[in-house]
């Protein structure tokens, strides 16, 4: 069975990896192009490509995968795995393999279709979330099912976190699934509809915080931005990234502060910020372009004070 394997990012260099390990035949692997990188804008290879490469396998980066179909053909695989690819497959790309095309999705499907699921469970506050195994149909993310595992979400667990910890799913999953495919063994089960909407790619300006929320909205909403694209709120102008937050109450005699007003610039008090029902810490920030410190230190250095609005 010859293997194509596509995939980008970081979370998708594990199951690649599982699959070499354990001998399967990767005839290529599938990535975007490299992309600009950092202030200096280097030019720099996805982290699918530079595993790909140490390991030996060609490496094919198609702009537009439609338009090259005819080259990625020419590999001659029996199935496509994909995970975390970054394009979407039209129907001549499925009819390409014998064994069919089969994905690896960050959530447990019917939830939290599309691009940014582990995202969306922590802003949603979710506890629980997986990894789904499901033959790619034309619709997206709405192809059967194969197999799925789940995971509980730390309390204080961030994207970055458990975007790794699925990665490590995602590859046990892919080692479960390939024997049943291969054999013919392939069990599927239909969807059902979903109750969460489908997720989009998260931008910047989806992460501004909303003071007028709930202090644990806001703190879920800053896991799910950390590492990119960071959480991030404005005083005066100055640009403040948010790497964690907490809950806590406000001190007394600031009942009546409006969403988003600094409620202490005291190191010991912490930097707090009053929200919808009480006030939320920000516990590890970093003014644009500065270094990332906790929010007391941040306090001492005096970049903010008592009565200032964030937004």
């Amino acid at each position: 069975m010859k293997i194509i394997y596509a995939g980008t990012p970081e979370f998708a260099v594990k199951p690649l990896q599982k699959i070499l390990d354990a001998g399967y035949d990767v005839a290529a692997a599938l990535c975007q192009p490299d992309r600009p990188q950092g202030r200096k804008g280097v030019l720099t290879p996805p982290p699918v490509k530079a595993l790909a490469l140490t390991r030996g396998v060609p490496v094919f980066q198609p702009a537009r995968l439609k338009d090259e179909l005819s080259a990625l053909a020419k590999f001659e695989g029996d199935i496509l795995i994909t995970c975390a690819y970054g394009q979407i497959l039209t129907q001549a790309a499925l009819d390409l393999f014998p064994l069919g095309v089969w994905n690896l999705h960050a959530s447990l499907l019917p939830r939290y279709r599309g691009a940014s699921p582990i995202q969306a469970a922590i802003a949603a506050g979710e506890k629980e979330t997986g990894v789904t195994v499901m033959r790619t149909a034309l619709g997206l993310d709405t192809g059967d099912i194969l197999l799925s595992e789940r995971t509980k979400i730390g309390e204080r667990e961030t994207c970055g976190e458990l975007s790794s910890r699925l990665s490590e799913i995602a590859a046990d999953c892919l080692l479960r699934a390939l024997p049943e495919i291969e054999g013919g063994r392939a069990a599927l089960t239909a969807q059902g509809e979903p109750d969460t909407p489908v997720t989009k790619k998260i931008g910047k300006e989806d992460v501004r915080l909303d003071f007028s929320l709930p202090a644990k909205r806001i703190a879920d909403l800053v896991r799910s931005a950390n590492p990119e694209p960071l959480a991030f709120a404005d005083a005066d102008g100055l640009r403040i990234n948010v790497f964690a937050a907490e809950g806590a109450e406000r001190p007394e005699g600031s009942e009546n502060a409006a969403f988003g007003e600094i409620l202490s610039d005291s190191p010991k008090a912490g930097f707090l910020v009053a929200c919808k029902g009480g006030a939320v810490r920000l516990t590890e920030v970093q003014a644009a372009g500065g270094k990332r410190m906790k929010g007391s230190d941040f306090l001492n250095g005096r970049k903010v004070k008592k009565g200032q609005k964030l937004c």
